[in-house]
């Protein structure tokens, strides 16, 4: 199955218009000048998804969907978010777990109905909603059941992040639309257009992100190797975005790292970033005299060396699977916040593409003293092309990912 690259930019856009019409309600309800972070898909096999989850407190609501969309819905806030939003709800009433559950009930049953409302005008369909569920889940438990079942082809998970200026009313939007009948909207049985790198072959994503997976791992054995600090993959998958909502996606937190720009199949950039406490660290185990505090020239130098062998490692994955040659360019150096590196990337990339899959994976240490998050911003049309080309035994699992010894 063939999924078509502008239906999917479409539907991303439809998902940020009706966070935009939650995050409106809940101003109203509120008071709070709220706003829409960013919005973005998650495709990959359903089992993967478990890692984003993991260690997060929610409560919010849950509601099914028929007609034109199947599938649920779950608004969900931060236990503090809901706290904060009942209180400004029901003054003093947020002591009182009847009124928590009530007052959540009310306001995501109004925010999921706009947020689903647009897209039931777009596809000029009845989407019926059922009653609101009350959620009080940790992790993967606040989404529907079923959700991350193994057997199940896939997953799109539509995510909104929905913050506010002047309240901490943090929330999530999560949509998992019924895989096959998304897929009938937005795609095709053949591959005819994915030649020219206009579709996306679903069923070889799941591949990609174990390879992607595997890369991460490489790179994280690189700074163990290198900084003698144990570390290991954290969460690895893919996103779509659009372009101008990746430096979003990253953050403001101040980092420091290199950045790379590939020549290939795919071509794009990669961004190896830690935050800044972390690259003290590990800069200072690589360098075997003392150094003044911060980050100097030393450090510089060996966050350049390290973020070099952890990129061969990352994209040596990449090309054994996809049959291709994967370079890249000297590291360049950056100490600045997540999203003013990510910039210029996407400003670039955005010349000739509206959307991006961002591929990001964490690596961190047991106790979570370092961490190092890698961005992967390839040529979507070349991405499209070279996944359609993935050996048809790997993508179904008869064989596995090809093993790679870093060597390039």
């Amino acid at each position: 199955m063939y999924v078509d690259i502008q239906s999917l930019g479409t539907f991303s856009r439809l998902a940020r218009d009706g966070a935009d019409r939650a995050a409106d309600s809940l101003s109203q309800l509120t008071g709070a000048n709220v706003y829409v972070d960013v919005t973005d898909v998650t495709l990959m096999a359903a089992g993967d998804l478990r890692e984003a989850f993991t260690g997060q407190e929610f409560v919010g609501v849950e509601v099914g969907l028929m007609g034109g969309i199947a599938g649920q819905t779950v608004m969900a806030f931060e236990r503090e978010a809901a706290t904060e939003l009942v209180s400004r709800l029901m003054p003093g009433g947020s002591d009182d777990p009847e009124f928590v559950r009530s007052g959540v009930t009310e306001a995501g049953n109004i925010m999921t109905s706009g947020f689903i409302d647009g897209w039931a005008d777009h596809l000029g369909v009845a989407i019926d909603m059922t009653p609101p569920s009350y959620v009080r889940e940790s992790g993967i438990d606040v989404l529907p059941d079923g959700a991350f079942d193994d057997e199940r082809a896939g997953v799109f998970l539509f995510e909104s992040q929905v913050s506010s200026m002047d309240a901490d009313l943090d929330l999530t939007i999560f949509m998992l639309p019924e895989y096959s009948g998304f897929t009938d909207m937005l795609g095709h049985e053949d591959g005819g257009s994915a030649a020219a790198g206009d579709a996306v072959p679903v069923d070889k994503l799941p591949t990609f992100n174990r390879m992607t997976k595997r890369g991460a791992a490489s790179a994280a054995e690189k700074v163990t190797m290198m900084t003698g600090t144990e570390t290991d993959v954290d969460v690895s998958r893919l996103r779509f975005v659009p372009v101008g909502d990746v430096p979003s996606e990253v953050g403001d937190e101040t980092v420091a790292g290199t950045v790379f720009e590939l020549h290939g199949e795919p071509s794009g950039y990669l961004a190896i970033l830690f935050d800044e406490e972390s690259a003290e660290e590990v800069a200072g185990s690589m360098i075997p005299t003392e150094t003044d505090p911060g980050i100097g020239e030393m450090e510089r130098g060996a966050l350049r060396e390290l973020g070099n062998i952890m990129t061969s490692g990352f994209i040596d994955g990449w090309a054994n699977v996809l049959g291709t040659s994967i370079e890249h360019t000297p590291p360049e150096f950056v100490h600045d916040m997540g999203s003013a590196v990510m910039s210029p990337l996407v400003s670039k990339l955005g010349r000739t593409q509206e959307h991006a899959f961002i591929i990001d994976s964490t690596v961190r240490t047991p106790d979570g003293g370092v961490r190092c998050d890698i961005y992967a911003l390839p040529n979507q049309r070349e991405l499209a092309a070279a996944l359609d080309r993935i050996d048809a035994a790997v993508a179904d699992g008869g064989r596995d990912v090809p093993e790679f010894d870093g060597a390039r």
